[in-house]
């Protein structure tokens, strides 16, 4: 395990893992809307252009589809791009590229040809995003043979996650939730690798298992951290990969806690939380002591005002009262767990400023 010393954000830990990659590898190279704009998409591309040059930092037209096919291109013949996208919305006329030419290259080919590519999407809420710039749409990658799905939550494992993905041979989509660019963590100057299909267990616990990916963790933890004051003891487990998922760290959880609820950031039906409880159904049922439940958006577009973002969000008062209510307790209000809201439910919360 690297040494830890110093505490960056979740953004400059992929501006570090990118420009370290680029370092090491010159066939590696970024390309998307912004990545050269005064702001350098969230601050996670600043500065690379001046160090790496215009020929492998590269702004590119609003034309997602014709753009993917280059950087599909370019990967077959040797190149490793990182293709980055604002907004995960902004990716969808790309669908076609992605689905039928980068996942199933390698299979259809018997295994001789590659496509290392990185496509970077960013996700999350607030500041008026609306139904057309807020999606999660993560399950639909998941559910794509030949694509790895990787949603970290800390910056150490941003950076970590980042790097195994821009050295694997595999398409990755590399999902970040905006909120989670200001978290601060404690992150290694050197280069190191963080496995992908490997989950975390963030606290270990003996009463119910909660499982969650990306700014949802946060959530999760909080709710875990509040919940130890009633007795109840949750072992929260980060997913960091939806696919690969890590089944095995998943069950082994629940055959000590008999218990699940899962806290997806995106909608309910066909999702990942369905995923977990299907796993969880089928080859841990015995140990299960009561039925499992899920947390995540109501199946109805994402909300623009801010006035109805508390009615759709998870929070951690809603994981709170639903393991509550396996535990046969009463539900509670924010007041009454100790839960005050310093900002607008449309913007991020400061409480979660890290280190995590």
């Amino acid at each position: 395990m690297p040494k830890m010393k110093r505490k960056i954000t979740f953004a400059q830990a992929i501006l570090e893992a990118t420009g370290q990659c680029m370092e090491k590898d010159k066939s590696v190279y970024v390309m998307g809307l912004g990545v050269t704009d005064p702001k350098g998409v969230f601050g996670t591309t600043l500065g690379l252009k001046d160090k790496y040059g215009a020929e492998r930092v590269l702004d590119m037209p609003v034309a997602e589809n014709g753009m993917t096919g280059i950087a599909i291109g370019s990967a077959l013949v040797g190149m490793r791009p990182i293709m980055t996208h604002q907004r995960l919305d902004f990716m969808l006329l790309s669908l076609d590229q992605i689905i039928n030419n980068a996942a199933k290259w390698h299979y259809m080919f018997g295994g001789k040809m590659k496509v290392p590519l990185v496509i970077r999407l960013l996700i999350g809420r607030g500041w008026g995003q609306g139904p057309q710039h807020s999606q999660n749409l993560c399950s639909i990658f998941a559910g794509i043979p030949g694509l790895k799905v990787l949603m970290p939550t800390t910056p150490f494992d941003a950076k970590g996650l980042l790097i195994s993905a821009v050295e694997d041979d595999n398409p990755v989509i590399f999902i970040e939730h905006r909120w989670l660019h200001s978290v601060t963590g404690v992150v290694p100057e050197e280069v190191y690798r963080v496995p992908i299909g490997k989950a975390k267990v963030i606290s270990e616990g003996k009463d119910i298992t909660v499982v969650s990916a990306s700014f949802m963790t946060l959530e999760a933890t909080r709710a875990a951290e509040l919940l130890s004051k009633d007795g109840i003891n949750s072992e929260v487990i980060d997913l960091r990969t939806i696919r690969p998922m890590d089944e095995r760290t998943i069950l082994d959880s629940i055959e000590k806690t008999g218990r699940l609820v899962v806290i997806d950031g995106a909608w309910r039906s066909f999702g990942i939380a369905a995923e977990v409880i299907s796993l969880v159904s089928e080859k841990a049922h015995k140990y299960l002591k009561c039925a499992p439940c899920r947390i995540t958006f109501p199946d109805i577009p994402i909300p623009t005002s801010h006035a109805l973002t508390g009615d759709f969000y998870p929070r951690a008062i809603d994981i709170i009262n639903t393991v509550r209510m396996m535990f046969g307790l009463p539900g509670q209000s924010e007041k009454e767990v100790g839960i005050c809201h310093e900002s607008p439910l449309d913007v991020p919360d400061k409480a979660f400023a890290g280190p995590f």
